[in-house]
């Protein structure tokens, strides 16, 4: 089972779907309980940092999510979800969960795409990443294949955690992480089927860990 975190930023019931198209057995929860016995957890979310992070402090999913880390439980984070496993974000100037050092900042005004016209703010549509390193998270899916973002802020972390990196103006980090602890900027959920054979990537991997299931 696979349990996708409920802390009240949206976005779950897509997530949900996605799974439930493949055949993957989860459940959208806030339960600390399953959430600890689950085979693997899906940090999805939108919305702004600092509503996300009260809502995380006040019923101790921030603890449940460092708890998974800490045991090592697979974990991916999805668009505010990869956001705030850093340190801090600049959208309400918050102090995020610091799971994964680094920070995440707002596109810069002013900045333009590759023939010179000023992008808009939100980056919202489909674009192609660029992979920095092999993950078995990519498995199977080509360079060239495209994902729906929509996001104001993007993410900075250490240049050897970088998986991907995508590019809106100036070039961003797309997907972070090692095996196990992931996190991605785009939409899995709603990109179709380079999305759907990322998630199936992910629970092959907490199948593979074996993770007791809730």
């Amino acid at each position: 089972m696979i349990a996708i975190l409920d802390y009240k930023a949206g976005n779950q019931t897509s997530v949900r779907r996605a799974l439930e198209h493949l055949g993957i057995p989860c459940v959208i929860t806030a339960d600390p309980a399953c959430v600890e016995s689950a085979a693997g957890v899906i940090f999805p979310g939108v919305g702004a940092a600092g509503q996300a992070m009260r809502q995380l402090g006040e019923s101790g999913l921030d603890e449940v999510l460092r708890h998974v880390v800490a045991s090592g439980r697979p974990l991916l984070g999805i668009c505010l979800g990869c956001q705030i496993m850093l340190d801090h974000s600049d959208e309400n100037d918050t102090r995020t969960l610091g799971l994964v050092h680094g920070e995440c900042v707002r596109f810069a005004e002013g900045l333009c795409d590759e023939t010179g016209v000023p992008i808009r703010i939100p980056h919202m549509g489909w674009n192609t990443l660029s992979y920095r390193k092999s993950s078995i998270l990519f498995d199977g899916i080509p360079e060239d294949a495209a994902f729906y973002f929509v996001h104001s802020y993007y993410v900075r972390t250490d240049p050897e955690r970088e998986i991907a990196v995508s590019s809106y103006g100036t070039e961003f980090c797309a997907a972070y992480g090692q095996d196990g602890l992931w996190a991605v900027q785009f939409h899995p959920e709603k990109s179709g089927r380079p999305g759907l054979r990322l998630l199936s990537n992910f629970y092959a991997w907490c199948r593979k860990r074996g993770e007791q299931i809730c």
